[in-house]
């Protein structure tokens, strides 16, 4: 059974009404996405990205945007009792209907199971999967909401990169940083980390790296990744 809360560094993040708990793939969004003055979080969730990418740019103004009302009131409170709650707003709102500007960074954790069997949970399979948000629908979303030189920044299984490449190209992202992650060194990469824009001038950037190493301690690379954010 998950803990009803998650205690980082500069904030701790409560979690028993929301869907989806703090896990890998947002803790490693949250550590290596670019931001920028103006960031919006798409399925914010706990709000635990957005507080992660407030703490990582000191400067910014974060919008978090949920479908969820009950994630939304929990990231509020999340949000509400950390040290960035002036500059962190939460919307209860899709993001296809959301409007909000232009941002220099946008980040998601998406719902990632297509075509897969639905959760008993509701909440839980709205979060988990694609029906509510197609990757399609998530970029075309992105691209009017992402300034020119902007990033949009996901965590995804390895299986469903071919088809969130192929939407990211419907709508004219390129892929400039991808960085295949694994759990211990001598298995396969489970998820990616991706950096998508739409300006062409940028070499791509490719890396392999892995949580764990050959002693199952934090590698150095994802100690480094988190060193500001866990506790030990």
């Amino acid at each position: 059974m998950s803990n009803s809360f998650f205690r980082f560094k500069q904030f701790v993040v409560n979690q028993d009404r929301c869907a989806m708990k703090v896990g890998t793939d947002g803790t490693l969004l949250g550590a290596w996405a670019s931001g920028g003055s103006r960031i919006l979080d798409i399925g914010t969730g706990t709000g635990l990205i957005a507080m992660m990418m407030a703490q990582r740019f000191p400067d910014s103004s974060v919008v978090a945007i949920d479908i969820d009302r009950s994630a939304c009131e929990q990231a509020r409170e999340n949000v509400a009792n950390s040290p960035f709650a002036g500059r962190i707003m939460v919307e209860n709102v899709s993001v296809q209907d959301f409007v909000g500007g232009k941002f220099d960074a946008v980040v998601c954790n998406p719902p990632f199971f297509v075509d897969s069997y639905g959760c008993p949970d509701d909440r839980r399979h709205i979060a988990r999967h694609a029906e509510s948000l197609s990757f399609e629908e998530l970029f075309r979303c992105a691209s009017d909401l992402l300034d020119a030189g902007g990033e949009f920044s996901v965590v995804i299984p390895v299986e469903s990169f071919s088809r969130i490449d192929s939407a990211a190209s419907m709508s004219a992202f390129r892929c400039i940083r991808k960085c295949a992650v694994k759990t211990v060194p001598r298995k396969a990469p489970r998820r990616y980390l991706l950096a998508y824009a739409k300006d062409g001038g940028r070499e791509f950037e490719v890396s392999e790296e892995c949580i764990e190493d050959e002693q199952h301690q934090r590698s150095a690379w994802y100690s480094a990744l988190t060193s500001d954010f866990y506790l030990r």
